[in-house]
């Protein structure tokens, strides 16, 4: 117990020299101002402090907030169509899914550069105005890709009172919202994928019975004729392309 204790407390005290030094140096931990404006002003600390903090929740903003989500998924259903277990990899997939997201949200995120970054940069905003100038795209975005009866579920859900304009609605139910919505359209998209595959796994089944061999299955004889179909038809591009344009892009 008293070894867990001193391993505990083990690096407060590494930390008490750090912070005598910022006090003898004159630089504040933790400091709160108030601008002529009223708008309140945070240390460069606090600042970094509530930077750091917002890059942990980075992998979720990426998946819950952006097109990735639509895109693994709908890769991932056309694997499994093909018969392919491992190939494409999930590196692999993953990989196209981020540069195909940054590629789909490339204008939301050059509109948080121009309303957030650059003022923040400028210092003609501080974090907690730029945080809420780059919400503005995004919840845009989110808008346009949500349903309004998703939308009507959460808010029955959670007793919010009805909103008079889009602009009103909290995050905490435009987010999973919109995450609904984008498996809702994923699998839809993943459906009219299936199909053409489907119907030929069904027609080499049915050959097969027919020529009384039974005892070969039909998933090796239908791959060779399910990977040609796809390269005949272009499908990495028609598919990219049908997600791209999924999103008004």
């Amino acid at each position: 117990m008293m070894r867990g204790l001193k391993l505990l407390l083990f690096p407060l005290l590494m930390l008490l020299p750090s912070l005598g030094w910022a006090a003898d140096s004159g630089i504040p931990a933790v400091t709160l101002s108030t601008g002529e404006d009223g708008a309140t002003n945070y240390s460069v600390t606090l600042q970094i402090l509530i930077l750091m903090t917002m890059l942990t929740f980075l992998p979720a903003i990426l998946m819950m907030m952006t097109s990735f989500t639509r895109i693994i998924i709908v890769f991932a259903i056309l694997r499994q169509a093909l018969g392919l277990q491992q190939t494409p990899s999930n590196q692999i997939l993953i990989g196209l899914s981020l540069f195909l997201t940054l590629f789909i949200m490339g204008p939301v995120i050059d509109q948080v550069n121009l309303v957030a970054v650059q003022p923040y940069i400028n210092e003609q905003l501080n974090v907690i105005q730029a945080l809420e100038a780059a919400s503005g795209p995004f919840r845009d975005f989110m808008m346009h890709q949500t349903r309004e009866s998703d939308l009507d579920l959460f808010m029955k859900i959670s007793g919010t009172a009805p909103v008079n304009g889009p602009e009103e609605i909290p995050f905490n139910i435009l987010v999973p919202a919109f995450v609904t919505s984008e498996l809702k359209t994923a699998f839809q998209i993943g459906f009219m994928l299936f199909i053409p595959f489907l119907v030929i796994d069904l027609v080499v089944a049915s050959v097969l019975m027919a020529m009384g061999m039974m005892m070969l299955s039909p998933v090796i004889v239908s791959l060779p004729f399910k990977i040609m179909l796809f390269v005949l038809v272009d499908g990495w591009a028609m598919v990219i392309g049908t997600l791209a344009a999924s999103f008004g892009i």
